[in-house]
């Protein structure tokens, strides 16, 4: 599966110039971990999260100083997004095979990563959409699979299983250019874990 097949397009961003405290605020209402920056051309220039947000935002508890606990200095926070964000940025394209993808977040530990398209912001995809692929229930990836099937030799032609997400094709003809077809086609449906391909048994005395 690719990136372009679980991404959300309709991205909720910051710009540079943003206040910080609202970047935050938008954080806490749409339950977010992190917002792609973007500049004023739609090109993404840095990504803020709730760690970089947070830092030297929040005043020491005043009832310390009553048991005569020090005042640590502290900078003061940041008011602009630009001031606080993450750069440079790990992003994929819309091409990006998802298990590159999941092996990005785990390299730079990230939740979520921008997709790029031709310089530009085409959408997001977080950890979240990943998991969503793999916990398909195998009715619903099944349905979908014999529905693609139907445009490769009709729905009669593939016999269709989906066990756990590894899908079992009994392949009726013997064309090895449709079965390549199929093939990519399936794996390409959400859900799919793993393609097995067996052919038709011959009928006895056949």
């Amino acid at each position: 599966m690719r990136t372009r097949d679980v991404m959300t397009t309709d991205v909720v961003v910051v710009g540079p110039d943003t206040p910080a405290r609202d970047a935050a605020r938008l954080l806490a209402e749409r339950g977010f971990t992190a917002l792609p920056v973007v500049d004023a051309f739609g090109a993404v220039v840095g990504v803020v999260g709730e760690a970089e947000l947070l830092r030297d935002r929040l005043p020491q508890d005043p009832r310390w100083l009553v048991h005569g606990h020090p005042v640590e200095a502290r900078q003061a926070p940041a008011e602009v997004v630009a001031l606080v964000m993450t750069k440079p940025v790990v992003t994929v394209t819309p091409g990006t095979d998802l298990t590159e993808v999941a092996e990005l977040m785990l390299e730079h530990n990230v939740r979520s990563v921008p997709v790029v398209h031709e310089g530009h912001l085409a959408g997001i995809v977080t950890r979240r959409d990943m998991l969503r692929t793999i916990t398909r229930a195998d009715w619903v990836v099944e349905a979908e699979i014999r529905n693609r099937l139907g445009m490769v030799g009709g729905t009669r032609r593939w016999q269709v299983e989906v066990t756990g997400g590894k899908v079992s094709i009994v392949d009726k003809g013997n064309s090895a250019t449709e079965r390549h077809v199929v093939d990519v086609l399936v794996r390409a449906t959400a859900g799919v874990t793993d393609v097995e391909f067996t052919t038709e048994p011959v009928p006895a005395g056949g």
